[in-house]
């Protein structure tokens, strides 16, 4: 076993890193140079921004819903696979099925605690 194991991986960085910085360039060469005052206001997840709200703090409702969001999506990220292993061994494998609980319960429970504190409703 070689180095011939990495070089997928290696290629496949080397064109997400290619994209990435053709993307920036091509934005950069092709996109509008006209700038305006509407353009160049910050956007605040659709609110308006106000003269009293310049510097001061955004409501936690935001942040909470962003990490509810990165903790549910990551979950679902793992659960793919681990889906895909279970029905390939005829799901017959009690060790996969267990072991799948265990990472769950704890999410679930977090589901169960945000949802009584009320995290999930918005005002």
């Amino acid at each position: 076993m070689g180095l011939n194991v990495y070089l997928p991986m290696v290629v496949l960085f080397i064109l997400a890193t290619l994209f990435a910085v053709g993307s920036i360039a091509a934005n950069s060469l092709v996109g509008p140079k006209r700038y305006n005052r509407a353009k160049l206001d910050a956007y605040e997840c659709g609110i308006e921004p106000s003269p009293r709200a310049v510097g001061s703090r955004m409501p936690i409702k935001f942040y909470l819903t962003a990490m509810l969001f990165i903790v549910f999506d990551i979950e679902i990220i793992f659960l793919y696979p681990w889906a895909v292993a279970f029905f390939r061994t005829g799901s017959s494998s009690i060790f996969l099925f267990v072991e799948m609980l265990l990472f769950v319960a704890p999410v679930l429970v977090a589901y169960v605690y945000v949802l009584r504190r009320g995290g999930l409703e918005w005002d």
